[in-house]
């Protein structure tokens, strides 16, 4: 389907209501509707929402690409008069700006700011349906649609609304509504039509998963005003949909102020730690006089665990306050449990943080940001993978890439206000991109245009691949991974390295070590890219990738392979120039990617695993733990993991949980400045490979080992995993000094068992 037909509209960047009665007079055989209304929409037929969907359609560069969505509507119509109807909202397609909206801090200005994508706010449909005798008709939006303002009056991006319960239209989407007094839509005239490429929504849509009671707490008195706020607590972290019942006088006006922590006094905290105040508010204003009405968030969604209110009136009375908690991400593909509480609460808290942070992108964070870095989407890949169902979801955020990824022609502004064109083949850094940060920052680099960030459209296809066996992953990648890796030979220094971006960003010691990091990623591409090659059968790519590849791999052993004071092999941060100075993700990456001469691994093992009995933990950031875990789990490890996981002060897993947090915080520490990032969550991929130790051999698991590993602190596990060819399940008891291992794989894998 090419085209929804008309796109109409109100004529301005405020909610809408829209609706539509039409005549059926005879037998239904089929009914679809293909919908759109930017930015965010919910679609209704006689009075009744047709899915479970939350936030329709999925975030896109809407430029380039505008996702519409398929509903099979059959049941829904009926022989008579039946009324179709939707709500359209802002997200970011207008973005509004009333209450937070995000902004680079003056250390790191946007030179390029947000800029809305069209004039007004937009809805288009297509019904088709399919009569009983054979005939068809199609029923589109156009200016016999009836319109109005919403009673949601303002909606941001960011989890505010202002929900005026005076302009509720009760009945607005049923047939027996009368809507003499709203207006004709109007028509979008062709040059103010949205610009992207329509396509079917493919990834799954975003959907309640769990509903949380809102608990009350206590009141809250602000010592400079007076003003009371009562706390409530839902209990879990999370990225939701609010509703409340509210009684009161007709104008009474009452504050629901989300947070992830409370202060030390008991308020509803929205100070995101060293950053900046998260000043949401969603607004609910009393429609009638002493009736229950609810209020309930329709086109953004909060984030956190805590909210404050504030009422305008000693009048107001709420109950039944809930949260409901939303994500793209509810199809399980693995579970995890044991007998040590502390490694379920570990995997909960990451699998919460992935859930809140799945929305049709992949955010950063709920609260601050909402943006789709791209790093997590392989750095992240295959802890969520195990977990979750990423098929879809994956090739949506490749995709964006692909959308995303720059020409020759494009171009931003320096601050001068000339013209600056960052080079075709580039990966940004985000995608989709709302509010580019595309100049570096001094002293810290690229937040643009990273290497492993823009390496997703290598790595994170790798990972499709690697889990669910489909080339055509690779098919649809590979051009854009071509153009990005020639964007990066422009980038490498004249001592042959990439390191204009952020190094192991994350690092609780700031040990960034570029150089070091970005070229491992460099080489990562180089020869992922020969593989892909290889399979597609382009001979002359193949050869030379591995030729590149090889010299990437030859330059960083002459300069960074050293010897110790031991006279061991190790790899040296090349930012430390007058010493010896190592890190794990140093010597982690290397031995990961087989960068090392092979007779020389032996040493690097060595001199890696001393960089972590030294430190007793993981001294890594983002970029690095995946590979830090992994590499220890490879190179008989284990036991360091487990014993670094588990202590009880940062940097730490389980002193998150000490500190009382239900999703994953951002940085290694307690009160984190978001308290909902899933980005450090490489923990979970080991439950998987090491502790169940289901290892894939084959592309789509089609071979596999299961090499298990029982941490000292567990005596009873229970794994299971849904490949492409069905469940794998692992479960071990320990009994005295023996393990006992049950072991159940489909007949259509071939694998090998090594016992714990």
């Amino acid at each position: 389907m090419n085209t929804l037909g008309k796109w109409i509209t109100r004529g301005d960047d405020k909610p809408f209501y829209t609706r539509r009665k039409i005549e059926i007079k005879k037998e239904i055989k089929k009914a679809v509707a293909y919908v759109c209304g930017l930015g965010q929409f919910n679609f209704y037929i006689n009075g009744e929402k047709v899915s479970e969907h939350i936030l329709d359609p999925g975030w896109t560069n809407y430029d380039k690409l505008i996702q519409y969505v398929t509903f099979e509507v059959t049941e829904l119509l009926k022989k008579g008069v039946n009324t179709i109807g939707a709500e359209v909202g802002n997200g970011w397609f207008i973005m509004n700006n009333d209450h937070y909206t995000f902004g680079f801090p003056a250390l790191m200005p946007s030179n390029n700011p947000y800029h809305a994508y069209g004039k007004s706010l937009v809805f288009a449909m297509n019904l088709e349906i399919e009569y009983a005798d054979g005939s068809k008709e199609v029923i589109t939006a156009d200016d016999t649609f009836k319109i109005a303002e919403h009673m949601v009056t303002a909606s941001n991006v960011y989890g505010s609304e202002y929900i005026d319960g005076r302009k509720k239209q009760a009945g607005w989407n049923t047939t027996e509504f009368d809507d003499s007094k709203w207006e004709a839509a109007k028509e979008v005239a062709t040059e103010d039509e949205p610009k992207g490429e329509l396509r079917n929504q493919e990834q799954p849509p975003i959907k309640v998963i769990h509903t949380y009671e809102g608990t009350y707490l206590h009141d809250y008195t602000e010592k400079e005003t007076g003003k009371v706020r009562k706390i409530y607590d839902f209990s879990q972290n999370m990225s939701g949909m609010l509703e409340v019942q509210i009684k009161g006088k007709a104008g009474d006006e009452i504050h629901f102020l989300a947070a992830e922590k409370l202060s030390p006094e008991g308020d509803a905290d929205q100070m995101a730690k060293n950053w900046m105040m998260i000043d949401n508010c969603i607004t609910y204003i009393i429609g009638k006089d002493d009736e229950w009405e609810t209020c309930e968030l329709v086109f953004t969604y909060f984030a956190g665990r805590f909210v404050g209110v504030e009422m305008s009136s000693d009048s107001v009375e709420i109950r039944d306050m809930k949260g409901h908690a939303i994500t793209s991400a509810y199809e399980k593909s693995g579970t995890f449990t044991c007998d040590d509480e502390r490694y379920n609460q570990i995997y909960d808290m990451v699998e919460k943080a992935v859930e809140a942070n799945m929305v049709s992108v992949h955010t950063d964070c709920p609260t601050i940001e909402r943006f789709a870095w791209q790093e997590p989407n392989h750095l992240m890949a295959p802890a969520i993978m195990y977990m979750k169902n990423g098929k879809k979801l994956w090739e949506k955020f490749l995709l964006d890439m692909r959308m995303q990824q720059h020409t020759a022609d494009d171009y931003f502004f320096d601050f001068e206000g000339n013209k600056f064109y960052p080079g075709d083949g580039l990966m940004p850094a985000q995608a989709p991109c709302y509010i580019p940060n595309v100049l570096p920052v001094p002293g810290m680099g690229s937040f643009y245009d990273i290497i492993p960030w823009g390496s997703t459209c290598i790595l994170g296809t790798y990972w499709h691949y690697i889990f669910y066996g489909d080339k055509k992953i690779i098919q649809d990648n590979y051009d854009a991974g071509m153009r990005y890796f020639e964007h990066l030979k422009t980038k490498v220094t004249e001592e042959g390295f990439i390191n204009h971006g952020l190094g192991d960003w994350g690092n609780p010691r700031n040990e960034l070590a570029r150089e070091n990091i970005e070229t491992a990623f460099f080489y990562a591409d180089a020869k992922i890219l020969a593989i892909f090659a290889e399979l597609l059968e382009k001979d002359e790519d193949k050869a030379g990738l591995e030729a590149y590849a090889n010299g990437i791999k030859n330059n960083y052993n002459e300069k960074l392979l050293v010897q110790n004071q031991d006279g061991l092999w190790c790899y040296k941060a090349w930012d430390h120039p007058d010493e010896l100075f190592m890190t794990q993700a140093s010597q982690a990456l290397p031995l990961y990617w087989g960068l090392v001469p092979e007779e020389r691994r032996a040493d690097v093992v060595k001199a890696f695993r001393d960089t972590l009995e030294k430190e007793g933990a993981f001294i890594a950031g983002e970029v690095g733990l995946p590979y830090v875990i992994q590499t220890a789990r490879e190179n008989g490890m284990n036991d360091l993991i487990s014993r670094f996981i588990l202590r009880e002060e940062h940097p730490s897993y389980y002193a998150f949980i000490l500190d009382g947090e239900t999703t994953l915080g951002e940085y290694w520490e307690s009160n984190p400045r978001s308290h909902c990032h899933d980005m450090m969550g490489h923990i979970v991929e080991w439950y998987y490979n090491g502790i169940a130790g289901i290892i894939p051999e084959e592309p789509g698991f089609s071979k596999v080992t299961i090499r298990p590993y029982m941490p000292e602190s567990v005596n009873v596990f229970a794994c299971t995993f849904n490949t492409p060819h069905g469940v794998i399940k692992v479960e071990a008891q320990r009994n005295g000094e023996n393990v006992e291992l049950k072991v159940d794989v489909p007949d259509a894998i071939a694998y090998t068992v090594e016992q714990c």
